[in-house]
C-alpha cells in the first residue's frame, strides 16, 4: 500500500503545473550560472560564481521545496483526499513518509536534469565545473526542507495557509534571523555574539547548510578568524559525525512532529 501511495503521489507531483514551471525555472537559472562561470575569468577561492551557486542553493531551492511541499500536504486535507486515505490500511507514518518521499523524488529529478545540463555544457564547451560539494549539499537541502515542508503542510488548515506558513519559515531561516542577529550584535559583547551566532547556526537549517558549504569546500576563511576554534573542531572526525547528526535531526524531527500533530488531529475528530 505504501509503495502504491508513493507512486501515485509522485505522478501527481510531476503532473503539477507548479512543479513543471519550477523545474524549468530552476534549470534555466542553473544553466545561466554555469554559462557565467564559463565566460568569467578563472579565479580561485570564493568567487562570484561560487556565491551564485550558494545563493541558488540557499534561496531558490528551499523556497520551492517549502511552498510546493506544504501546499501538497494541505491540499489533501482541504480536498478530502486525506479523509479518504484514512479509510485504507495505511498508517499515519506511511502517509507522512509517502508525501515526503514523493516530494524528495520530484526535486531530485529537477536536480538531476540541472546537473545533466551542466555536464552536457561542460562536454561541449569545456571550462564548466560542477562542484561535488554543491551536488551533495543540494541533495541535503532537499532532504531537510522537504521534511519541514511536510510539517508546515500538516500545521496548515488549507493551501493558502500552507503557503503563508512556508513563506514565513523561509523568510525567517534565510533573512529575519540574520537581521535580528546583526541588530543584537550592535550592543552585545563580541564573545557573547560569537556564542549566540554558533548556537543559531545549529538551530537554523539554512545557516547550517551554508556552514557546511564553507566547511567541506575549504572556504572557512570567509567566516573570519573568530571562528578558528569552531572550524577546527568541525574539521575533525568527531565534528563530521556531529554535523551528520544535526542534519539527521533536521530531517527526522519535523517528520516525527508532523506525525504527532496528525495523530492529535485524528483524536480530536
Amino acid at each position: 500500500m505504501n509503495q502504491l501511495f508513493i507512486k501515485l503521489e509522485w505522478k501527481q507531483m510531476l503532473r503539477s503545473k507548479w512543479m513543471q514551471l519550477v523545474g524549468v525555472l530552476f534549470i534555466l537559472v542553473f544553466a545561466a550560472i554555469a554559462l557565467i562561470q564559463q565566460l568569467a575569468l578563472p579565479v580561485d577561492g570564493f568567487t562570484r560564481q561560487t556565491a551564485s551557486f550558494l545563493n541558488l542553493l540557499l534561496f531558490l531551492l528551499p523556497l520551492f521545496v517549502l511552498t510546493i511541499g506544504s501546499m501538497s500536504v494541505a491540499s489533501d486535507v482541504e480536498s478530502g483526499w486525506y479523509s479518504l486515505l484514512k479509510t485504507y490500511p495505511m498508517s499515519l507514518g506511511g502517509y507522512i513518509f509517502g508525501k515526503y518521499i514523493s516530494l524528495v523524488l520530484s526535486f531530485f529529478l529537477i536536480l538531476l536534469l540541472s546537473f545533466a545540463i551542466v555536464l552536457i555544457m561542460s562536454g561541449v564547451a569545456g571550462a564548466v565545473q560542477l562542484p561535488i560539494i554543491f551536488v551533495v549539499l543540494s541533495i541535503l537541502t532537499v532532504l531537510i526542507f522537504a521534511a519541514i515542508a511536510v510539517l508546515c503542510g500538516v500545521i496548515a488548515k488549507n493551501r493558502l495557509h500552507a503557503l503563508s506558513i512556508s513563506l514565513v519559515v523561509w523568510a525567517a531561516a534565510l533573512l529575519l534571523i540574520s537581521y535580528v542577529l546583526m541588530a543584537v550584535g550592535t550592543f552585545l559583547p563580541g564573545h557573547v555574539m560569537l556564542t549566540l551566532t554558533i548556537i543559531m547556526m545549529h538551530l537554523n537549517p539554512a545557516e547550517w547548510i551554508r556552514f557546511g558549504y564553507f566547511l567541506f569546500s575549504g572556504q572557512t576563511t570567509v567566516l573570519g578568524p573568530s571562528y578558528f576554534d569552531f572550524v577546527n573542531f568541525y574539521n575533525s572526525v568527531l565534528g563530521y559525525l556531529i554535523y551528520s547528526v544535526v542534519c539527521a535531526f533536521w530531517i527526522f524531527c519535523p517528520l516525527f512532529v508532523a506525525q504527532w500533530i496528525l495523530s492529535r488531529k485524528g483524536r480530536a475528530e
